[in-house]
């Protein structure tokens, strides 16, 4: 305290007058550690709020699912890329699935394994994720009569072909593109010697626009994508959620994770299974007027016509065994991440119940 000496009072310590400044500062400690504001609590909440309801958590989830599906059987992706694209002459890849992927090892290194991995994630987040949030989009507000209520499978099968195509359209450019850089550094002799620098992403889409027809060349092949894109999703929503709701044991709201992973894989495989030839037929038409490697088929029933007469029916399943090999590690864990992502986004509003799921 200080004193009083003749009616005036000494100022205090220096340690003291320093301390007090340090209190008043608005740069000082106190301010740097200020606790949060009012403002700041609600903004957060609001946020919270927002990113914690149903569609908004179902697209972020299906973006996370679809990196991490597709960067986990990126070698085999591009391996069935390749068969699908082999006609009769073409055998460079006429392989069992071993001796393919080291012939693509041999050639390439790892980078082989993960070429056009990078635009296929760009290009499977949004979709994934316009997938995923359509289907709970179209489920809530036009099939469902009542919140939570459950769907006939065939409902199922409706609302996800409709969020199939609503992410086909949205995402088509970066598919084809994705194809083309599959396969311009693969070893087909019709491709000629390759370049030092192969051409990326971007330089692919603007060559493409230029060259090939502008608009209509990026979306070339999107009949028959959207003929099996549709009962693709269709299949693969209402086969997961059967065996889903059928694995869910008495007294659960949800099954466990390993339960959840085999759901996947098994509506994954039916789903391909079932859509396959439309794979092929895509990606056969998104090179048919790639140089070198071109089909020149003249619609649809024309490329079936001429795959069966050159082929045989075999030739509509080209790829399909290394499809199968990737289909459970890719579905199981496009739906584990994409469940497992939403949950926790929407346990961030505590008074939202998991059975409106």
């Amino acid at each position: 305290m200080s004193e009083v000496k003749g009616g005036s009072r000494l100022p205090s310590s220096p340690s003291a007058s320093t301390t007090n400044v340090q209190m008043q500062s608005p740069t000082g400690p106190a301010a740097v550690a200020r606790p949060p504001q009012p403002a700041d609590t609600e903004s957060f909440a609001d946020f919270r709020e927002w990113i914690s309801q149903p569609v908004v958590a179902a697209f972020c989830g299906g973006g996370v699912a679809g990196a991490v599906s597709r960067t986990v059987v990126s070698p085999l992706e591009r391996l069935k890329i390749l068969l699908q694209v082999q006609s009769v002459g073409r055998d460079a890849y006429k392989l069992s699935v071993g001796s393919a992927l080291g012939k693509m090892w041999k050639d390439e290194g790892w980078r082989g394994f993960m070429r056009g991995n990078g635009t296929n994630c760009i290009r499977i987040v949004p979709y994934s994720a316009v997938q995923f949030s359509s289907y709970n989009f179209y489920k809530r507000n036009i099939f469902e009569a009542y919140p939570g209520q459950d769907l006939a499978p065939l409902t199922r099968l409706v609302c996800g072909g409709i969020a199939g195509i609503t992410s086909v359209f949205f995402t088509y450019p970066l598919d084809i593109v994705r194809t083309r850089l599959s396969i311009q550094t693969a070893s087909f002799a019709e491709l000629g010697s390759k370049p030092a620098k192969m051409p990326g992403m971007w330089a692919t889409l603007i060559q493409m626009y230029k060259t090939e027809g502008g608009m209509a060349a990026l979306y070339r092949g999107i009949v028959p994508t959207v003929a099996g894109v549709a009962p693709y999703v269709g299949l693969n929503f209402m086969v997961y959620e059967s065996v889903r709701k059928y694995l869910t044991y008495e007294g659960e709201q949800n099954p466990g994770a390993a339960r959840k992973l085999l759901a996947g894989a098994i509506s994954g495989a039916v789903a391909q299974t079932f859509t396959y030839p439309f794979d092929v037929l895509r990606r056969r038409f998104q090179i048919n007027t790639m140089s070198g490697m071109g089909y020149q088929y003249k619609g649809v029933v024309d490329a079936v016509r001429v795959i069966i007469g050159q082929e045989g029916l075999r030739g509509l399943y080209k790829g399909i065994v290394p499809n199968l090999l990737k289909v459970a590690p890719s579905m199981a864990s496009s739906w584990l991440s994409f469940e497992m992502t939403r949950d926790f986004l929407v346990d961030l509003k505590p008074e939202v119940s998991q059975a409106a799921l």
